[in-house]
């Protein structure tokens, strides 16, 4: 299991968007869609994220098809080992929040 810290919530739906292999117009679309448009990636954040997250072995680039310049990205093993503890992370956050706040407007 990887020691990471929280992830932001736009390292959290780009690799989520690459569960499916993506290009970066297809990353963003997805990441505005599955936020409700409250996480809108500019292409220059975009792509310094997908390098940072290349370097660190969680995504890697797609072969290109012959002509192509879109360059598509997918998660790797140990990007999906990292958001599944996110999502775990996350999950313990919520359960802490219901139980402490959940009586509190009954």
């Amino acid at each position: 299991m990887y020691e990471i810290s929280a992830l932001t919530e736009a390292t959290y739906y780009i690799l989520l968007s690459l569960v499916k292999p993506h290009h970066g117009y297809g990353i963003m679309q997805e990441t505005a869609a599955m936020s409700n448009g409250r996480v809108r990636l500019a292409a220059g954040t975009l792509y310094g994220a997908l390098n940072s997250l290349c370097d660190k072995g969680w995504i890697e680039p797609l072969p290109a098809e012959s002509g192509s310049r879109k360059k598509e990205y997918r998660l790797t093993a140990a990007g999906e080992e990292v958001l599944r503890a996110e999502l775990e992370r996350l999950k313990e956050l919520v359960i802490n929040g219901e139980a402490v706040l959940g009586g509190m407007y009954d």
